[in-house]
């Protein structure tokens, strides 16, 4: 049975986040082609440099804790998973805490059909020196 532990951490994290996407709606399995353009380079990296590795025999994995199942260059299955399930689940968190925090910005957001784009907003101006300091800046709203 211990052949199935890898497997088994990956089920948990995937069945202790999976109500994320009904409460608070995060809608990261409903929106799968964005998931998969943020899967697909955190895959491709990752499976490459465990390749290189494997392949130099700088990484190796404990066969009692795997199905034994290897995918081409001796990579475990259960490894290739890791790829796909630990992204899937950090997405759902950052999705779950931007929908209960709906001002955290993330960096991803559309903007205003009345927003500049970054390149085209207008400098911020200088702070005046009062009496050779720098004026203070205005104080930042916390929550």
């Amino acid at each position: 049975m211990r052949h199935l532990t890898y497997l088994a951490v990956l089920a948990a994290c995937l069945l202790g986040t999976a109500p994320l996407e009904i409460w608070p709606r995060t809608r990261v399995y409903a929106r799968w082609r964005r998931l998969l353009r943020t899967l697909a380079p955190v895959v491709a990296v990752f499976v490459g440099w465990d390749l290189y590795a494997i392949a130099r025999h700088q990484w190796t994995f404990d066969a009692r804790g795997v199905t034994g199942i290897q995918l081409p260059g001796g990579l475990p299955l259960e490894e290739a998973l890791f790829f796909v399930v630990v992204p899937i689940c950090a997405v759902l968190t950052l999705e779950a805490v931007r929908a209960r925090r709906p001002t955290w910005l993330v960096g991803d957001e559309p903007l205003a059909a009345d927003e500049p784009p970054a390149a085209e907003a207008p400098a911020a101006e200088a702070p005046a020196a009062v009496d050779g300091a720098a004026a203070a800046q205005a104080p930042v709203e916390t929550r």
